[in-house]
């Protein structure tokens, strides 16, 4: 196993150094450091003059792949492309353009994104999982038809509307919850509670549907019929059998996202006021503060690739016979 995880990793290298270029190119290349200037500056201040001090502030000014003025190594490291794209190997983002540390801020709002991600996941994981079965064992009954028929009704509803009905019931109606904001340490429940239930609730209609159609498949095999026979009951059946077997399916598209469970969630925590990651990308993007757009990309693009190992590996706990070679 510790032969394939390092043999994944250097198949990671490549993929990433790919994701990396051609984010330097769209950024870079198709979207020149002029461009950026012209686009922060605004028409009235986009002088010649103005256009290159804030080139020069940013390190915009250096060639882009080959310095040919420089000297030894430094043809190739007094580079934009080695200065901004090559150092988030290191992880070693630079600075916004307000000047603070991209590396500080992931790591100060890291809390907060988990602080919601992570009790949705697990309830959202449990809710779907514990509705999934019911369905199944009530497969073919009115309870069965009914459920699919609102699980399809909540899929095809906006998560904007789950956000907005949901602050103006839960926190202006009722005047439960406060409606935005965020406050460290235990102070942060009261916050966090709306986000976590308003991002489960929009969630739950897909996971039920992909559960229940995953639950299905594994009640018509034989060894189903199998326990059955035996004498064992629907529920041990379902709980003993079916669940245990459906696992891998289920590993599939909940491991993946564990890592990705770091970057936030764009929409409510822009909503809610939450100083986690999603919300800094959203605030980057329309400040057009490129340098964390890309740092977000990066860290996206490792995480996803984490998540993927975590999958392979999570096969061999559920199954025993599973190999990794």
């Amino acid at each position: 196993m510790f032969a394939y995880v390092i043999r994944r990793l250097v198949y990671a290298v490549p993929i990433l150094i790919g994701v990396n270029l051609l984010t330097f190119l769209l950024f870079f290349v198709v979207n020149s450091p002029d461009d950026m200037a012209r686009m922060h500056l605004g028409a009235r201040h986009a002088t010649e003059e103005g256009i290159e001090r804030w080139k020069a502030e940013r390190g915009y000014d250096k060639p882009t792949f080959w310095n040919a003025d420089a000297d030894g190594a430094g043809r190739l490291t007094e580079t934009i492309f080695f200065d901004k794209s090559l150092r988030m190997f290191a992880f070693d983002f630079g600075s916004a353009d307000d000047g603070r540390d991209i590396g500080r801020e992931i790591r100060d709002r890291m809390g907060p994104s988990l602080a919601i991600a992570l009790p949705t996941f697990l309830l959202g994981l449990f809710v779907a999982v514990s509705f999934a079965l019911l369905l199944v064992f009530f497969r073919a009954t009115y309870l069965d038809f009914w459920g699919v028929v609102i699980c399809v009704a909540m899929m095809s509803i906006s998560s904007l509307f789950y956000i907005i009905g949901g602050q103006w019931l839960v926190s202006k109606a009722w005047a439960l919850v406060p409606i935005s904001g965020y406050a460290p340490g235990l102070d942060a429940a009261r916050f966090l509670v709306l986000p976590v239930l308003i991002s489960v609730l929009a969630g739950v209609g897909s996971s039920v549907r992909w559960y229940r159609t995953i639950f299905l498949e594994e009640i018509s095999r034989d060894y189903v019929r199998t326990a059955r026979a035996k004498g064992l009951s629907e529920l041990a059946v379902l709980f003993r059998h079916v669940l245990k077997n459906a696992m891998i399916p289920i590993l599939t598209g909940v491991v993946v996202v564990i890592p990705l469970l770091f970057m936030g969630s764009l929409l409510v925590e822009s909503f809610f006021g939450v100083p986690g990651l999603g919300s800094y990308t959203i605030d980057a993007i329309n400040a057009q503060d490129f340098a964390v757009v890309r740092a977000m990309v990066f860290i996206g693009s490792v995480l996803y690739i984490v998540g993927l190992i975590l999958t392979d590996l999570s096969y061999t706990l559920v199954d025993p016979r599973v190999r990794l070679e």
